[in-house]
């Protein structure tokens, strides 16, 4: 069975940094698209960044120029990130994966971890 843990979530003052981090765990072939959204409280989910098994990578709007995306795909890794934070980043961030197992692909998703950005 397929498990993404993330890591790394926590309350930061309006420009400061935080670093999101999601491993997967279990028995699968390999690991397509990996990547991060959010949600905010009264809000849709919504994309913040993915990224390729071929390292290409597609941000929000909201968030160019500030977050940054990687992956690490011996550790089965991605990480997400954030400098220069806003209050209006405050959201649960979820980790997101594309991954293969035996004859089946499928989209699975973390547990959450919360992003609050506040003085």
């Amino acid at each position: 069975q397929v498990q993404l843990v993330e890591s790394g979530g926590g309350l930061v003052q309006p420009g400061g940094s935080l670093r999101l981090s999601c491993v997967a765990s279990g028995s699968f072939v390999s690991i397509n698209t990996m990547g991060w959204y959010r949600q905010a409280p009264g809000k849709q989910r919504e994309l913040v960044a993915i990224i390729s098994s071929g390292g290409s990578t597609n941000f929000a709007d909201s968030v160019k120029g500030r977050f940054t995306i990687s992956r690490d795909n011996a550790k089965n890794l991605v990480n997400l990130q954030m400098d220069n934070l806003k209050p209006e980043d405050t959201a649960l961030y979820y980790c997101y994966m594309v991954i293969y197992t035996l004859g089946y692909q499928g989209n699975y998703w973390g547990q959450g971890t919360q992003v609050t950005v506040s003085t």
